[in-house]
Order: C-alpha cells, then sequence, then structure tokens
C-alpha cells in the first residue's frame, strides 16, 4: 500500500513540474494546432484543383508527424526560454522564437490557399519584418 502512495507522490511532483513547464506554452500549442489542420485543409484543396489523387493515409501521417514537430519546437522554445529569456531578461525569446517557426506554417497555408483558388502567388510573411512593404509575389505562370 505505501509503493503506491510513493508513485503516486512521485508522479505528482514529476507532473507539477512539467505542468509549470507546460503552462505558459499551452497557447503556442493551439495555435500549432490550428495552422496545422488549416494547412491541411488547404492542402487538400489545392492537390484536388491540381488533379492529385487525395490520400488520406498519407495526409494523415503527415499531419501526425507535423504535430510532433510542433510540439518538439514548443518544447525547445520554452527550454530556451528557461535557459536564456529568464537569466538575461528576454521574457519574449519563446515567441520570438515560435514566430518564426510559424511564419513558415503560415507561408504555406497561404501557398495552398492561392492554389487552391486557381493562382499562382508567393507569400512571404518574412518581408513584414523585414520592412518590405508588400508580402505578397503574384508569379505569372503560363499553364502547360
Amino acid at each position: 500500500m505505501s509503493e503506491r502512495n510513493t508513485i503516486s507522490a512521485m508522479v505528482s511532483v514529476f507532473m507539477s513540474g512539467f505542468m509549470d513547464f507546460i503552462e505558459p506554452l499551452k497557447w503556442f500549442m493551439l495555435l500549432a494546432l490550428i495552422l496545422i489542420i488549416v494547412d491541411l485543409r488547404f492542402g487538400i484543396a489545392a492537390a484536388r484543383k491540381r488533379g492529385e489523387k487525395i490520400r488520406f493515409s498519407r495526409a494523415g501521417r503527415r499531419t501526425i508527424n507535423k504535430m510532433v514537430d510542433y510540439l518538439c519546437w514548443i518544447l525547445l522554445a520554452g527550454a530556451i526560454g528557461k535557459a536564456f529569456g529568464i537569466p538575461f531578461d528576454i521574457p519574449l525569446l519563446p515567441s520570438i522564437v515560435l514566430l518564426v517557426i510559424y511564419g513558415f506554417e503560415i507561408n504555406s497555408c497561404y501557398g495552398n490557399y492561392f492554389e487552391a483558388h486557381g493562382r499562382h502567388v508567393k507569400v512571404d510573411i518574412f518581408k513584414f519584418f523585414r520592412r518590405k512593404s508588400d508580402i505578397i509575389d503574384i508569379e505569372e505562370k503560363t499553364e502547360k
């Protein structure tokens, strides 16, 4: 009986520290989930527009892989925030790291959206931070 209480106490201590680490990152996890679902939806629409066969097993596998990747990036950003952000008084460090990572996903979402609507548009969200005024480049492509 006391073994069960010891294991329960150890799990509680571990989970308490883990939840303190994860709690500030919960909104980044929600944003990642939303971006992944949006990219999946627009990616399927773009593939249909191109006339490709949709393989849901591959789409599901790639989506789960993307979720694991983003979880790793979120945990890494949290660790960077604890290791460098707190000691050097840079509280926005995890947000900056994840803004860069999410920028790639936002570019993908826009690219799939415009491709699904038959437009060849390249969106680079990073131009916004480089003080470029136009983040959208319309590519003129001729259909063969």
